[in-house]
């Protein structure tokens, strides 16, 4: 699973560069694709990754473990009549009614600029419609353990879009952004289609058919309050959008473009355990002797996350200019865009420790058939964004006397305090209902001392390096980084930098 994240971020990374060296940070169609383009997230995270595998994967999952695959295939035709259905209608009201829902997007756009991202916001939403569907191959090829082919798929998306830059690159960038868009619907539909053939073999009595077993009505009953915890989830990130529209010309782009940064560590560590973990969780949570066995699984996955998020953390902090112009600096995107996004990325390394752990802890809820809990806490999270976030974007530089530009680090970072009491408060119910679970201080402590070491060894090298490409430079000072976090853990005996040695040596033919 981690290598098909790593290899679809990979591709997302280079989409991210070509998206930079066109449209640059700060350019009006940059800021309204970037709004516009919220959508197929939006769908995405509501029905895949967030309440579609909250509710559908932990009732499919205990029937394959069963091994009745008759009603396991006749329930995930069920989900995918009713899935196609309700996201045609979504789709449809969408491409309709976009004007009357765009100031939710980006009140503060007016002008061309405005219907521009109407333009784009319409052409966008078939292609978040396959996306859906794509979420729910993801779904059925999860609970067999196919993971590669699921999170590696989004790669044919990323290309379509890469490819779309470079042949239309010379165009007016108003237009380059509509055919931008022309080109993530064409990768959506490439995105689904590869992975269907792979659904039917290991479902191959799947049949499309709407009908309401128990077990339909069980993912339908898990879905409607797992829908609303994404919904809440992502109301937090469009009212940062939202807020970021009234910022100057920039201040979206810049966020975006740390958006696709700090969320390589939360997807390629935090998503990935999290997902591998809930058919297992699910499996054990059936069983009501099951609860040891969850949280011992519970216990293992936060180590795995913390060993590989908190340096990551660590670097944005540290180091985010370097790995923002590493991926980023080309074309129209210079250097002082990099110090931009790094004061983003700086914010966002608040509450990214948290906010991969609150993975794993609602995926837990999940595979224990609650989906309420990490529901009323998303809503704390969300209030607290809101207000945090109106503060912290929007008279804090004034306070501060800096930029208004600068409002947009204050919206990572209170998302980030945010996310840090949602976590707290997910962890202390659960370990009321299954026992103590979390981090103990001291393998946070050795954690903590092996970043710190890396980032003065990296800024070391930082200072003395000559003047050489911003690629060539990531990757010495950031290799630097990885060099001696992964020594000092070596040094204080940290378990999971065994396993991670264990893992190589078995992997050498």
């Amino acid at each position: 699973m981690a290598a098909g994240i790593l290899l679809s971020r990979i591709a997302g990374f280079i989409r991210l560069r070509a998206f930079a060296h066109y449209f640059g940070q700060h350019s009006d169609a940059g800021d309204a694709f970037n709004a516009a383009f919220r959508i197929p997230n939006l769908l995405q995270n509501l029905f895949g990754e967030g309440a579609l595998s909250a509710s559908f994967i932990p009732v499919y999952s205990a029937l394959v473990a069963r091994e009745d695959r008759k009603e396991a295939d006749r329930l995930a035709g069920a989900v995918a009549s009713i899935l196609a259905l309700l996201v045609s209608c979504i789709v449809l009201i969408g491409v309709l009614a976009t004007p009357s829902f765009i100031g939710i997007i980006a009140k503060g756009f007016t002008g061309e600029k405005r219907e521009l991202t109407i333009q784009i916001v319409r052409i966008l939403f078939p292609g978040a419609g396959l996306l859906v569907l794509s979420a729910w191959c993801l779904g059925i090829l999860n609970s067999h353990y196919r993971f590669l082919l699921s999170y590696a798929a989004p790669v044919l998306w990323n290309a379509a879009m890469i490819g779309t830059l470079v042949l239309y690159g010379s165009s007016e960038l108003p237009q380059l952004a509509a055919l931008l868009a022309w080109g993530s619907v064409a990768g959506s539909a490439l995105q689904f289609a590869i992975q269907v053939p792979v659904v039917l073999r290991v479902a191959p009595q799947l049949r499309f058919s709407i009908h309401l077993s128990e077990h339909v009505r069980t993912v339908v009953r898990n879905f409607i309050p797992a829908f609303v915890s994404r919904g809440v989830v992502q109301l937090s990130a469009y009212i940062d959008i939202w807020l970021a529209s009234f910022l100057p010309t920039g201040a979206i782009t810049g966020l975006t473009n740390a958006q696709l940064l700090y969320t390589l560590p939360v997807s390629l560590f935090g998503m990935s355990v999290s997902a591998a973990e809930l058919p297992a969780m699910s499996g054990a949570g059936a069983d009501a002797d099951g609860m040891e066995t969850v949280r011992r699984r519970l216990d293992a996955g936060l180590r795995q996350i913390a060993f590989f998020v908190l340096p990551s953390a660590v670097a944005f902090l540290a180091l985010g200019d370097v790995i923002a112009a590493g991926i980023l600096q080309t074309g129209r995107f210079r250097y002082s865009d990099a110090v931009y996004v790094w004061g983003i990325l700086a914010g966002s390394a608040v509450g990214l420790l948290a906010s991969t752990l609150g993975r794993l802890y609602s995926s837990t809820y999940y595979a224990l058939r609650d989906t309420r809990t990490p529901l009323r806490y998303a809503l704390v999270r969300v209030a607290l964004t809101t207000v945090l976030g109106y503060l912290f974007a929007i008279p804090l530089p004034l306070w501060l006397g800096v930029p208004a530009l600068w409002g947009a680090a204050g919206l990572t970072a209170s998302a980030g305090i945010a996310g840090w009491v949602e976590m707290l408060l997910l962890r202390r119910k659960l370990n009321m209902r299954i026992g103590k679970t979390g981090l103990p201080p001291s393998y946070l402590l050795k954690l903590a001392v092996s970043a710190i070491m890396g980032a003065v060894g990296a800024w070391i090298m930082k200072l003395v390096l000559p003047a050489v490409h911003p690629i060539l430079a990531a990757i010495v000072i950031l290799g630097v980084y990885g060099l001696v976090y992964f020594g000092m853990s070596v040094a204080l005996k940290i378990p999971e930098m065994s396993s991670v040695l264990s893992r190589l040596r078995l992997s050498r033919p």
